[in-house]
């Protein structure tokens, strides 16, 4: 069978004209994970289909509960109970190069003598924890979570890809002037999401921060998957060039005046395929919100069908961004 034409849409709020062209575990499998610890096999037989698919894939052996199910519930939750999870060892690697890949987007590359220590992920949307100083006089060690774009094992090296905006911060201001020979130090990695093999389409949502695990995640679907991708940025300068299957359409949203709605927006405006969709939706915090009421309110979505995270939030420094994911104006999604 032949495959569907490819089509790259290019939208702006308002007009849509179109151009041919851990915190971050899922709140479900939470509640699954909860449920387990108490040794409590129907609150897991409610938990377990709104849970992500590796969670459903991890503990699903669990059902039916028989006598001998049980005791495997009870071996889940004694572990859940006494195992400690190990410190996750700190990495020294070392600037290979940097490329830019727009106007607000630069890659380095990271390799050296450290790259033997890094134990590589299947998710698509693995991730680390740079280590930075804060500038004098505090001078306060900090971490900053990047997505790894690509793990380049022929070449023992990885590549993070980092959002430029001026002077701001300490990540970015970084990857925008390092050289190669530079090193730095970073933790992981971890990660929560790779596509459902078993979704009949796909939906993949966000801004520029999410472009690297969006572009990883195109990557791994087969050739005959369908469905969107629906990203955000700033001009037409910060469109890329991503593969992905035919099938999947891709829309690129400019959005300049940053209004809040424009992804959701456009994700009302994209062919809502039949079957069951996988999303993956993640990047400015009030934009996911507005995204939460699209999936959850108006296409009453299941929590094991959709990632949906927020990864900065706008007018917020990363460290009150964090803090605030403690307090209401942090939240993406209620308690199961």
């Amino acid at each position: 069978m032949d495959q569907p034409q490819r089509q790259d849409l290019h939208r702006q709020p308002g007009t849509y004209r179109a151009v041919h062209t851990r915190s971050r575990t899922d709140t479900c499998t939470r509640a699954l994970l909860e449920a387990i610890s108490h040794a409590a096999p129907e609150a897991i037989s409610r938990a377990l289909p709104r849970a992500t698919p590796q969670a459903r894939g991890r503990f699903g052996s669990a059902l039916p509960f028989t006598a001998a199910s049980r005791a495997t519930v009870e071996a889940m939750a004694l572990s859940s109970r006494t195992t400690t999870r190990a410190p996750r060892p700190t990495i020294e690697f070392t600037v290979l190069e940097t490329t830019w890949l727009n106007p607000h987007l630069v890659r380095v590359r990271l390799g050296g003598p450290g790259f033997a220590q890094f134990q590589d992920r299947p998710e698509t949307d693995k991730y680390v924890k740079l280590k930075f100083t804060t500038a004098e006089p505090e001078s306060h060690p900090v971490t900053r979570t990047y997505t790894v774009r690509r793990v380049d094992h022929a070449a023992q090296a990885i590549d993070v890809d980092f959002v430029i905006h001026g002077d701001e911060g300490l990540a970015g201001p970084w990857a925008a002037t390092v050289k190669p020979g530079a090193t730095i130090s970073l933790m992981g990695p971890g990660g929560g999401y790779s596509p459902d093999p078993d979704a009949d389409w796909h939906l993949f949502a966000g801004d520029m921060s999410a472009v690297p695990a969006i572009a990883a995640a195109l990557e791994t679907l087969p050739a005959h998957a369908t469905g969107a991708a629906v990203i955000e940025v700033d001009s037409d300068a910060d469109i890329l060039d991503l593969d992905h299957p035919a099938g999947i359409e891709l829309v690129w949203i400019t959005n300049p005046d940053h209004s809040v709605s424009a992804v959701a927006d456009a994700v009302r405006e994209i062919d809502w395929r039949d079957g069951r969709v996988h999303v993956f939706a993640h990047g400015e915090r009030e934009a996911m919100k507005e995204l939460r009421r699209v999936f959850f309110d108006e296409h009453t979505l299941e929590r094991g069908q959709v990632s949906l995270s927020g990864y900065w939030a706008r007018g917020r420094t990363e460290d009150r961004f964090q803090a605030e994911k403690r307090e209401p104006i942090g939240q993406i999604l209620p308690p199961a």
